[in-house]
């Protein structure tokens, strides 16, 4: 296991009615803007809730934060936070939402041009807004982390940044606030966390089991209770334990001391950018590919996986990683989530125009190894045609 810091100063208020708990988290004296994304905040009264819990704190709202949150509509909360000298952010929704308070946060106080922040992966971020969180979408784990994805239209770039400046203050998660999701955005949800977790467990062995086995503990909940909180939506005790698997999947703790991959995620934000493909079908439809690609870099882990999660112990090597991948791809599938690029009406020709923007990104060298070009990318994306 490699050395390591840890460092999450994020506050988990968990439960129902926990939104209650806002007077007592937020400063009593803070003028607050709250963001959150569509009508939905609005029209399961989780809004109305929150406000109520602020009292009488000044408060002004910005909505319309995107699915996928742009630059363009975040700098507009940028002047709205300066022109409203706003003190407090509050951000109402899922991992979508909870990115862009990020970036408004960071952007509010950087001095220069905002987008630099993403450019610079976060290292150019000396300082951040104050903010907090109430979730209603357990996905992204973006409540308990400081990583945020940021989207701008004008270059249909998809880019991330990092910084400890923007961990959240706290955050809120009711599991009875994801009763009315769309099965759409439940399937999403699993899926994207189920991801998070490969991303940082399908690399290579470093001798780090208490990493692995947690990590393996996690994908066996999300297996066994995804098709659980289609079919049973207003079950609370699958949406409280889908909610903190998701929040586990990203909060740094199963990531520490070992080797990361990410490349299937910033294969995935390039579909994302150009298509507007919601962000969990497109790695959904590269996780397979890469695996299968990579099979030799990854070959412990993936029978490692095979076995301990899917309970893959008997034939050839080969034979075992095949049925790993199988697997996989089969459960995607059963959360109502297509795992083949023809499913969205992408071509052989789309495949060009993802490559052409892999390369002008700078996305040459992928994964745990660096070892994915251009060519291996390519390769991936043809593999899930």
């Amino acid at each position: 296991m490699y050395s390591f810091d840890y460092y999450n100063p994020t506050h988990i208020s968990f439960g129902e009615g926990k939104i209650a708990e806002l007077d007592k988290l937020v400063p009593s004296k803070a003028k607050v803007l709250v963001l959150f994304g569509g009508n939905s905040a609005k029209r399961t009264g989780t809004l109305d809730e929150v406000k109520t819990a602020l009292g009488q704190r000044d408060i002004v709202e910005f909505g319309g934060i995107e699915a996928n949150p742009t630059y363009e509509t975040l700098m507009q909360a940028v002047a709205v936070i300066k022109e409203e000298k706003i003190d407090f952010l509050l951000a109402v929704g899922g991992g979508s939402v909870i990115d862009g308070t990020k970036f408004v946060a960071a952007a509010a106080l950087f001095e220069g041009e905002p987008w630099d922040i993403l450019l610079s992966w976060g290292a150019k971020v000396t300082e951040a807004m104050p903010f907090g969180t109430v979730l209603t979408l357990p996905a992204t784990g973006s409540e308990m982390n400081s990583a945020s994805v940021v989207t701008r239209k004008e270059f249909q770039a998809k880019l991330s940044f990092m910084s400890d400046h923007v961990f959240p203050q706290f955050s809120v998660l009711d599991p009875s606030k994801t009763f009315t999701l769309p099965e759409r955005q439940v399937a999403n949800g699993v899926v994207d966390a189920f991801i998070h977790i490969t991303e940082q467990y399908l690399t290579y062995p470093v001798n780090a089991p208490v990493q692995d086995r947690f990590a393996e503990g996690l994908l066996q909940t999300l297996i066994e209770l995804g098709p659980k909180a289609l079919s049973q939506p207003d079950d609370f005790d699958v949406r409280a334990n889908l909610m903190w698997v998701a929040t586990m999947a990203l909060s740094g703790v199963i990531g520490k001391g070992i080797p990361h991959d990410w490349a299937t995620h910033m294969i995935g934000h390039e579909l994302t950018a150009l298509y507007d493909i919601d962000h969990a079908r497109t790695i959904a439809m590269i996780l397979p590919g890469m695996l299968d690609c990579r099979r030799d870099s990854k070959q412990e882990k993936l029978l490692q996986y095979g076995e301990r999660v899917w309970g893959i112990s008997q034939g050839t090597i080969d034979e075992r990683i095949d049925a790993a991948i199988t697997k996989t791809r089969e459960f995607f599938e059963a959360m109502g989530i297509k795992t083949r690029l023809s499913d969205y009406d992408l071509t052989a020709a789309s495949i060009d125009e993802i490559m052409t923007k892999l390369e002008k990104h700078g996305m040459t060298a992928l994964g745990e190894k660096q070892d994915v070009d251009l060519a291996m990318s390519r390769k991936i994306l043809e593999r899930n045609l």
